[in-house]
This record gives C-alpha cells, structure tokens and sequence, in this order.
C-alpha cells in the first residue's frame, strides 16, 4: 500500500502552482533561518508535509547505536536530599564526592572570553530585518497551511481505517501456508460442532466473517482512493501508449522498406566484390596453412637433426635448434595438440645437451692436462674445446672454469708422482720393494740426485703453465668475442631505432595524404618521393588479394618460422688460433657477466701458477723433514736457491703475477741457512780466538790473492788456481793496498769468512738483511771477545800465555785495522743490494766502526799506560849525581829501545811516532816532576849539567831508534818556567 508520506498525490491547480512558485521565489530572495535544535525531546506532529521538523529530535534507528544528550539521566531528588548532612544544602555535588568536598569558586579560564550582549549586537542588527520579512511571508502562505491540514486530516483518518486491520495481514511474509498463521487468522474454536455449543460457533464463525469482511472493505476503500488519487495519472500512461503504438507501426514500416532497398544493393553490387575477396582468403588461408604444415614437418625433424649434431659434438648447433625450435612452437604452432608433448621433450633434451657438454669439458681438460710434457705448447683440438665454451656460455654454465682448476691440481700432483717414480727408477742404491712409500724413497737420494728431481720437475711445471695459459687464453679470446659482439649488436640497435625514427616521420605524411583521399604518386614527383617514402608505398601497395608466393615457390626458410628466432643474426669470428665460429645473437649474457667470467679465466692463471708453487713447496717439506736442507754446505744451497729463483721468475713471466708460497719456503730454509751458516762461523771464530796465541802469522799466497781480488772491487771467493800456485812461499805481511799489514791466523781466516758472508748475499739476495745482521754479530763479537782475550788478559787462562806483551798488543791493534779497513768496503756492498727503505740498517757498521777505534785507542792507551809505570818507577828513585849517564836513564833507554822493536815491525811508521811522542811526553811530565821533587832547576849550576847531561843521552838514543830521528822531543819542557 502507498505510504502517506511520499510526495502528494493530489493535482495541483493552477492557483497552487503559484502559490509555490511565489514562495520559491521568497526562498530564492531570502536566506532562510537556521534555529539550533532543541535540548528537549520533541514528539511527533502529524506535518508529514515538513519532514525537517524532525530531523533534530533523536532517531531510534540511526542513534541507537550512538550517545546523545538524551541518554544522560539524573535522579534529583535523591541526589538533593542527602541524610548524611545536617541541613540541606544548595549543592548536591557531596552526594558523590562525600562530605568533605568543599565548594570553591572556579577561576575563570584564561582561554574562554567572556561573552556579553555586546557580542550579540552585530547579529542582531543583521537578523532583525530577516524576521520581519519571514513574518510578511507567514501571513501571505496561509491557504497553503489550510491544504496541508486539509490533506493531512486526509491521511489522518485513512491511517485510522488501516490500523482497525490486525497486523499480522500487513505482515511482508504473511502466508495462509503455515499453519501458525492459519491458526492465528482463523482459530478451530470457531468451527467445532461438538456438545451444546454449536449455535454459540455459529454465531462466533458468523461474527469472524464478518470481521474479514469489514476489514475487506476497509482495504478496498484505501485501495479505491489510492487509485482515485492517480486516475489522472493512469489516464494519461493509457494515451501515451496509444501514441506509442502509432510510432512503432509507423517505424516498422519505415525498417522493412528500407531492407528492401539494402537487400536490392547487396545483390547487384556488393555480392561479387565479396566473393571474390572471400576466394582469395581462402586461398591465402590455404597457403598460410601449407606453410604452417611445412613448418610443422620441419620441426618434427628437430629431434633427430639434434641427435645427428650431437653425434658430431656440434653441442651449439644443436642448442640454437633447440632454442629456434622452441620459439616456434611458442609462438608460430602454439595450441598444436600433436606438438604437445614436444616442448618438454626439447627441455629435457637441452638438460642432457648441458651434462653432455660439462662432461665432454671435464674430458677435455683430462685429456689435455695429462697428455705427455713435451717441449710443445700447442692447444689439444682447439676447434673443439671452442665449440664447447660457446655452447657452455650459450647455456649460462659460467663455472665450468672450475673443472678446469679441480683437474690442475690433480694433474700438478701427478707430475711430482711421476718425477720421483722416473728417478727412483733410475737408482739402483734404492730398493723399492723394501721402501715402499715415494716420500721415504726421494729421502734416501743424495744432493745431486735429489736436485736433479726438483730441476724436472721445475722444467715439467714451466712446460704445464705455458700449456695451460695458451688454454686459457682461448677461452678468454671466446669470452671477450662474445663480449665485442654484444657491443657490435647494442651499436645495430641504436642505429635501427634511429632509422626507424625517421622513418615514422614519412610513414605519417603517407597515412596523412592517404587518409585525405589522394595517391603517394599525386602529392610526390618521380624524383621527390623519399627513400624510405618510397620503400613504404611499395609495401603498402602490395595487395593483400595478392599471391605472396606460389605452392612451388615457398621456400625452406620461409616456412621455418617468421618469428624472431628465424631473424637471428649470425657473424663470424676467428680466434687467436684460427678458428672461425659463428656466433649468435641469442646469448643472453651481460657485459658484467662476461667481464666477471674473464676475469675469473685469468685468476684460474694465477692460481695454477700457485698450486705448482705449493706442489713444489709440500716437496721442498717433505725431502726438509729430515733436516737435509739445513746440511746443506753453501754452494749446495746456493745452487738450489738460484735453481727455485729462476723457477719463480719463470712463473711470474708465464702467469704475470707473483706467488708467494715458494718465495716464503725459500726465505723460510734460507733463514735456517743463514743461522746454520751464521752459527758455524761463529763458532769457528770462537775456537780461533780460544787456541790463537797472538803472534805473528805468515801469510799465505792464497789469502793473498783473496785480498787482492777484493782490492780489485770484486768481493768474491776467487776460484782455486792451479797446483802450481803451491809453490809459492807464504809472505811475513799481508800486503793490502801498498801497506803491511801483520796479523793472526785468525784474522785472516776472519777476512774469509767475512767475504763468505757478502758472496752468499750475492748468490741469496732475500737474505741480504739476515746476513747484513750476522755479519754484525760476527764483527761486534770478534771484537769483544778479541778485547777480553788481549786488553782483558783473558788469553791467559785460555791459551796459556806467561804474560800479554806489548808485541801482542801492537798485533791486536793492528789487526783490528786491517778489520776497519774493509768495514767501508763490505758497507758498500751491503748499500748495493739494499732497499731504499732498508739503509738504516747501515748504522750498524758505523757503530763498528767506532767500536773499533776505541777499542784501538784503549790499546795505544795501553801501551803508554805500560810506559808511564815504569817512568813513575824508575824517575822517582832518580838521584842527580855522577856519573853521567845515569844508571836510571841508561834503564829508561834500553826500556824503549825493547818498545821499539816490539812495535816498530808491527805498527806504521806514523802510528809508531805517535805512540813514542805520547810516551816521550809521558816522560816529560814524570821527569819534571821529580826534578821538582829534587828542587833541580835550569840556572846553569853543576846540578843542572848532570841533568842536562843525562836528557842529553836519553834524547840522543831515543832519536837513534829507527823512525824516530825526526821526532821533536821538546826537552825543555821539564823545567818550571820561571815568572
């Protein structure tokens, strides 16, 4: 049933139509009047007319689930009479905070203003005229408050009709079918005939009928005016649809004539065009169809063309088949349901083309490994070993460089086993069956066999390197043609996307021109028509009725495939050896892949070069276990130190790079070398020192040539000469650079050991700073130990000796000269073989240098120290009396006369003046002392001329030493100088 509150049913007159528009028109000239809602609720009027009364009264079915101010309830009577106090009071605010509240005064917020009438003036002023306008306006739209009471008394008592009807009839699922419904409409009381009761049923049935029917004719009433409310509407729906039907008779009419008309067209001019275009689709379809079956005959031959290349190792051959292969089912016979399982059969084929592919490398990395190391560095098959790179990059397998460095370290170890099994088979001294083990069977070999063993095998490395670089450069030279042709292809793109700019450009003034309805030869000349213009109408021209090649005309790679992968691109490239490939555009590699590959290929150099270095040193450890290195004598050692530098220096020409592990075993034995070496020697010298008794040594012809060969500039051992060199009379001196030189035996085997020391760097540099140490040591110990023995007077003890001399003083100290004359010369030389950063290591002989000086000096000093007691011993018993000489100064002379000849064969000529002026002025000052003592002075007396007598004799001899003639002596000196 409709509803009273949807829009009026009622016609309107023409009165009520401006009636509205007038109000409209108010509407429009005012701005209505917003009132705030009211705080209290308000009930419903019967103004169905003005749904905004309502809309700020709370809504049951929009706010219950909402709170508003209607919620909030207070019980005020309970909350004004509180028992607990004693009086009542004005605030009912200790009902809930207790007692003890205490009602304060609000301090006024400082963020709310205070709001007067003042504030409300401007608003005032602006409504007062508003309100006086809505009330003209009330007083004018009264009739339209009569109509609405008028309709709304209306639906006021049509509401009242309706509501006499129980609900259960206006119920949306109300059915007569179910059985509570039935029982609730029509109750079995009213139909039971039982007992006494029957005419009181009657009488209840009859009123029930009743009932239903008043609330029938209450419904139809309603219905009757809901229809009488819309007749004039339901008229005016009636004449539209007679109108409506003249329209669609009128237009039928029109539809089949017009068919008509299409129908007369279609056979006279259209229906031949079509059969002939639909005869040369067919015929089109027709050839795309023997096509695509020639296609599909072609890729049914895939498989066993695939297994015919493989049967040739053509592993990317195969591969591009099967790549194109599988392209072409993708795109050109995809949904073929004969091909279906062809696909996976391809894939699987390609899994086993790449285990084919890494077995058939592993192979060839065996093969060309293993095969005899002949003088020859030729690549084992190149064709095929470039075959399988392209392929195994075709396929992404980028480690496969990695069976190549497994199989190096395998063959690396195989070589050293074959070496030593050739060797140990060529001595007959070892007997295999009883040492069984190779390592026991190499240990039982002597130096030369042992250094014959490690020269092959250092040749057998030198030859697998060079063979393996040429391999490897192979592959790099595939890899970087790979990596040309990527740049070559990315180059094509760009000048193809510019072209096709261009190109663009004139397909769109032919779109252009043709789309305006004139021809390309129209709107160009014969010579103005571009190029490319020119090429597009020649396309564009080409009918699509037309024949694009007759069933005999088809050829092979037409009907391959049109897609992409029958487009691919193939250039020919030849490796550094020779040989031409083809390379494809398919492989989808990356410039950083492929440079990353690269640089792995040349890492794999590097560590071959590495392995045959720790194959050799794992070698070197197991022949040094038990210390046969260190045995070694020093031409043995140096032989084989220049035997490993000359094999590292090969690797690093063949690899480009250095390997560390067998420069650091070198470095590590010849550091056991140097201390073995370092330890004999100064334990030698020790033995030397302990038996040398410091007397002049003759000097044999050989240490002579020896300190010859240095003078010549070459620090070296010079080699032994001929039998007749023995003849040759050992000399008194050694003869060093036009000087005398008189020493010990143990200083001239010093000197050897000393040129033992800088020939060993010159055959060993890496031990240059070792030995530059040692070689101090040794100086700084012989020195020392020197010192004790001679100054310390510990020779003694050692040797024996009554007493030391002043002889072996002179000889000690002229030993220690010939020392300090080639300290230089070895600093030199130890300069020239120095890093830069290294040369502070060369403090070290300047502190030798002046440790040996002084010890020189503390033995002049000795000398004079000597002198000067016996001066103190025999001047201070000295008595000026006849006769002359005295027998004092007769003892003083013949004491110098013995220091001369002990030292003047010993020392210099200027060394030995030197040390008789220091002895003379020792003299001096003793003398004068004494003569002070004896209150001698120089006034001519008898006293003097015996003391003048006696200076005079002692002045004479000493001047009569030989040397010393030339000496001023300065005698006057003894006397007190008068003031």
């Amino acid at each position: 049933m409709a509803s009273s509150h949807s829009s009026s049913p009622v016609p309107q007159t023409n009165s009520s139509d401006a009636f509205f528009k007038k109000e409209m028109d108010a509407t429009k000239r005012f701005r209505p009047v917003q009132s705030l809602p009211d705080v209290c609720p308000k009930e419903p009027t019967g103004n169905a007319g003005n749904p905004n009364n309502l809309r700020d009264s709370p809504s049951l079915v929009a706010d219950q689930q909402r709170w508003t101010i209607y919620h909030s309830k207070v019980n005020l009577p309970a909350a004004l009479n509180d028992p607990r106090l004693a009086k009542r009071e004005s605030d009912f605010f200790t009902k809930t905070w207790g007692v003890d509240f205490v009602d304060t005064e609000v301090t006024p917020s400082f963020y709310l203003p205070q709001i007067t009438k003042e504030h409300f003036a401007l608003y005032q002023q602006e409504i007062t005229p508003r309100e006086k306008v809505h009330e003209r306006c009330k007083n004018i739209c009264t009739p339209k408050d009569t109509f609405d009471r008028t309709l709304l008394h209306t639906h006021d008592k049509s509401r009242t009709d309706l509501e006499q009807v129980p609900k259960i009839f206006m119920k949306p699922d109300f059915a007569l079918e179910d059985s509570l419904t039935f029982n609730a409409v029509l109750p079995w009381s009213h139909f039971s005939t039982a007992g006494g009761k029957g005419n009181r049923d009657a009488a209840s049935s009859k009123l029930l009928q009743e009932k239903l029917s008043h609330y029938l004719d209450i419904v139809e009433v309603n219905i009757a005016h809901q229809i009488s409310l819309r007749s004039e509407a339901f008229f005016h729906a009636m004449t539209s649809q007679h109108e409506l039907q003249d329209y669609l008779r009128k237009t039928s009419q029109a539809v089949k004539l017009l068919r008509e008309k299409i129908s007369k067209i279609d056979k006279v001019m259209c229906e031949g065009s079509l059969r002939v275009l639909r005869l040369s689709l067919t015929r089109n379809n027709c050839i795309k169809a023997y096509n695509k079956l020639k296609l599909m005959a072609t890729v049914h031959q895939t498989q066993p063309t695939v297994q015919l290349l493989l049967s040739t190792s053509e592993y990317v051959g195969a591969l591009d088949l099967i790549a194109t292969t599988q392209e072409v089912l993708q795109q050109e016979l995809q949904g073929i349901h004969s091909f279906r399982h062809l696909g996976s059969q391809l894939c699987e084929l390609e899994k086993l083309i790449d285990k084919m592919m890494i077995a058939e490398f592993s192979t060839y990395a065996r093969n060309d490994l293993n095969r005899p190391l002949e003088d020859d560095c030729q690549i084992l098959e190149e064709e095929r070993l470039v075959s399988l790179v392209f392929g195994l990059l075709k396929q992404r397998k980028l480690n496969f460089y990695e069976i190549y460095g497994d199989e190096m370290i395998n063959t690396a170890k195989n070589i050293i086993k074959q070496c030593v099994v050739n060797t140990v088979s060529q001595i007959e001294e070892i007997d295999t069956e009883v040492v069984v083990k190779l390592a026991d069977q190499m240990r039982m070999m002597n130096f030369p066999q042992w250094f014959d063993l490690l020269k092959n095998i250092f040749s057998k490395f030198t030859i697998f390197l060079k063979r393996i670089k040429a391999t490897l450069n192979t592959i790099r030279s595939v890899v970087f043609l790979v990596l040309d042709k990527n740049q070559k292809t990315r180059d094509l793109e760009d000048a193809l996307q510019k072209n096709s700019a261009k190109e663009s450009t004139v397909d769109t003034e032919v779109a252009y021109l043709t789309h305006e309805g004139m021809f390309i030869s129209d709107a160009f000349g014969d010579g103005e028509l571009p190029a490319g213009a020119a090429d597009t109408a020649s396309q564009r021209n080409t009918s699509p009725n037309s024949e694009p090649c007759s069933s005999d005309s088809v050829s092979e790679p037409e009907c391959t495939t049109d897609s992409s992968s029958s487009k691919e691109h193939t250039s020919s490239s030849i490796t550094p050896g020779g040989v031409e490939m083809m390379i494809s555009d398919d492989m989808k590699l990356t410039d950083l892949e492929l440079v990353r590959l690269a640089n792995n290929i040349q890492e794999l150099l590097y560590n071959a070069s590495d392995i045959c270095h720790d194959r050799s040193v794992k070698f070197l450890m197991a022949r040094a276990k038990d210390g046969f290195l260190e045995k070694l004598n020093s031409n043995e050692f140096v032989t084989l130190s220049r035997l490993m530098e000359g094999f590292i220096l090969d690797t690093e020409q063949i690899c480009g790079r250095k390997s560390m592990s067998l420069r650091g075993a070198l470095q590590s034995q010849a550091n056991r070398f140097v201390n073995r070496f370092h330890e004999e020697r100064k334990t030698k010298l020790s033995l030397l020192l302990d038996n040398e008794r410091w007397k002049q040594a003759e000097v044999p012809a050989e240490f002579q040539d020896l300190v010859d060969s240095v003078s010549d500039g070459r620090i070296s051992l010079p080699e032994k000469k001929p039998t007749a060199t023995e003849e040759r009379k050992p000399a008194e001196f050694l003869i060093v650079e036009g000087q005398k030189y008189a020493t010990v035996g143990t200083v001239l085997l010093l000197i050897r050991i000393i040129l033992e020391y800088c020939q060993c760097v010159d055959n060993i540099p890496s031990i240059t700073t070792d030995m530059l140490t040692r070689l101090s040591d040794l100086l700084k110990y012989f020195n020392s130990r020197s010192c004790q023995l001679v100054l310390g007077a510990g020779a003694l003890q050692v040797v024996g000796l009554k007493t030391i001399t002043t002889k072996n003083l002179a000889l000690s100290s002229r030993c220690l000269q010939l020392i300090v004359h080639y300290i230089p010369i070895i600093r030199a030389h130890f300069e020239a073989r120095l890093q830069p950063k290294q040369f502070s290591m060369l403090r070290h002989f300047d502190h030798i240098t002046k440790d040996y000086h002084d010890h020189i000096a503390e033995i002049s000093a000795k000398l004079v120290a000597i002198m000067d007691s016996l001066f103190d011993k025999l001047l201070s018993k000295y008595e000026v009396k006849a006769p002359v000489p005295s027998a004092c100064f007769r003892n003083i002379c013949k004491q110098m006369a013995k220091m001369h000849e002990a030292i003047y064969d010993l020392l210099p000529e200027e060394q030995t003046q030197m040390l008789f002026l220091r002895i003379n002025a020792s003299y001096k000052l003793h003398l004068k002392r004494q003569l002070a003592h004896l209150n001698v002075v120089n006034d001519g007396g008898p006293l003097n001329g015996l003391v003048t007598s006696d200076v005079a004799f002692y002045t004479g001899n000493l001047q009569a030493l030989k040397g010393l003639n030339s000496l001023d002596l300065n005698m006057a000196e003894i006397w007190e100088q008068k003031r």
